[in-house]
């Protein structure tokens, strides 16, 4: 997947090193293991056929995750976060788009621990500790982008 994309005439390339950095500090704060993680930055083209053929949704969505751990200590999963839904969000919402990828990074690790949003009270709890977790993660030391 690419680490470079275009939008508006503005130039996102993803940071990796930014990237392990965060799964790193997710690590420590819960105590997991990384059996295989990958995480993939993709355009609306790309998350569309991805959400279409996998789970019979059409469109385009900000993040999949496919989990495929049979425990929350040993992650073992694939997340695709969509970079255009991403800055889109980030202008819905008025934040930057670094602080947008943040959260969906840490939504994506949220369900590979076995957090759920199909039911509103699972989503208010994820919802609340995205929101921790953004807080104590988002600092200007961790661009995950570079503009």
């Amino acid at each position: 997947m690419k680490n470079l994309f275009v939008e508006n005439n503005l130039v996102y390339r993803i940071n990796k090193k930014t990237v392990h950095s965060i799964i790193s500090k997710l690590k420590k704060e819960f105590q997991f293991k990384v059996l295989f993680l990958q995480i993939n930055f993709v355009d609306t083209e790309q998350i569309s056929d991805i959400n279409e053929s996998y789970l019979s949704h059409k469109g385009s969505t900000d993040i999949i995750t496919f989990n495929y751990s049979k425990d929350t200590f040993n992650l073992d999963g694939e997340c695709y976060i969509c970079v255009p839904d991403a800055i889109e969000n980030a202008r819905k919402y008025k934040i930057s788009v670094h602080n947008e990828l943040l959260r969906l990074i840490i939504h994506g690790v949220l369900h590979l621990l076995g957090y759920d949003d199909t039911k509103e009270s699972e989503k208010k709890r994820m919802k609340k500790e995205e929101n921790r977790l953004v807080n104590l993660l988002f600092n200007n030391d961790l661009r995950i982008i570079r503009e």
